[in-house]
């Protein structure tokens, strides 16, 4: 394990006294270990002497903009649905005081369970634990789609109306303060999409990068916590359901998003099955589906774009890419999007 004196974005002395004050009986010392696996925000495991567990969370070592990566923002989005039937790990406090360790964090309960990023790690699931994770997905997704944002005190997290548009508008931003290079498919998919908008529904929580390596699930398959929640926001669920689709490989795709997805493993449901599922749970119209995976697409692209920045910037610490190689993968996204609009996920019909 990496010394905790070593660790970038971790100063050791001052969190160890943070936690002492806040985790009863806290053996010390403690140590911090980078979790890899996610593009934006850092995350680390804290472990004391005596073999607990927690996470940190806390903003890139520089070069972002303004408005991204309020720590404050998503911790009370977790401390929110924390009394609601959403599984999320529990919270154990948030810091503004940029003097104990040069940015606001939050830390959570470590929850012990499978998250699989690919083949290798849902290989721990078996075939039947594979299908209910599928469907334990949707049937979590719907509970977050389902909660009553003004009950727990989040109707002010944003605006209710125009969600795509404020998307689109967004993540434009963000593309052109980050582009390097112009890619026409970019240019086309964004006007595209802002010329065929579908009208919204009433608007719930959106979770905002909502796939299968964003939860953790049980040996069995089910959901026991969300994780991620930084792009929330209230708006159009169908939004969370294309970006689902986005990063859930099948088999026989052309085009996947990450290679050797745990998706693509016997036993899980096809997008298919998963957007019949949520259709006939939620009775919203999902016809338009492709619209939503298409902007998906793009929103990633642009993402993608900006963490690719941070770990040229060397934002990210010692963390490394290899998104960063041949084709460029922005424009492979873009080309996917286009697909999308067309009725085509990965190369596959929706």
């Amino acid at each position: 394990m990496t010394p905790s004196s070593d660790v970038a974005g971790i100063d050791a002395k001052n969190l160890t006294a943070w936690m002492l004050d806040r985790v009863p009986d806290l053996v010390e010392p403690i140590r911090f270990e980078p979790i890899a696996g996610g593009l934006s925000n850092l995350t680390y495991t804290v472990t004391d002497s005596a073999g607990r567990r927690w996470v940190l969370r806390r903003p890139p070592l520089g070069h972002v903009l303004a408005t991204a990566h309020d720590m404050s923002r998503e911790f009370r989005i977790i401390s929110a649905l924390s009394s609601t039937n959403v599984p999320v790990a529990p919270v154990v406090g948030f810091c503004d005081d940029e003097t104990v360790n040069g940015a606001p964090f939050y830390v959570m309960e470590f929850v012990d369970g499978i998250i699989a990023r690919d083949a290798t790690s849902g290989a721990d699931l078996d075939v039947d634990a594979r299908t209910h994770a599928g469907h334990s997905l949707i049937d979590v997704l719907l509970k977050i789609h389902a909660v009553d944002v003004d009950a727990i005190g989040l109707g002010d997290l944003g605006r209710k109306e125009s969600y795509v548009e404020r998307q689109l508008s967004r993540w434009q931003r963000q593309w052109e303060a980050t582009k390097d290079d112009a890619i026409e498919e970019m240019t086309e998919l964004h006007l595209r999409l802002s010329n065929s908008i579908p009208p919204q529904g009433p608007a719930t929580i959106v979770h905002g990068d909502y796939r299968l390596d964003n939860c953790i699930v049980d040996e069995g398959g089910s959901v026991i916590a969300v994780l991620d929640w930084e792009l929330c926001t209230l708006g159009d669920p169908l939004a969370d359901l294309g970006f689902m689709f986005v990063y859930w490989a099948e088999a026989t795709d052309k085009f996947v998003v990450i290679e050797g997805a745990a998706t693509a493993l016997e036993g899980f449901p096809t997008r298919s099955e998963l957007l019949a599922i949520y259709q006939q749970d939620s009775d919203r119209d999902v016809s338009q589906i492709g619209y939503y995976v298409a902007l998906g697409y793009w929103k990633l692209a642009c993402i993608l774009q900006g963490v690719l920045v941070r770990y040229r910037s060397g934002a990210m610490g010692d963390q490394t890419t290899d998104a960063d190689s041949g084709t460029s993968p922005v424009q492979r996204l873009a080309v996917a999007g286009l697909a999308a609009l067309s009725g085509q996920i990965g190369g596959s019909d929706v």
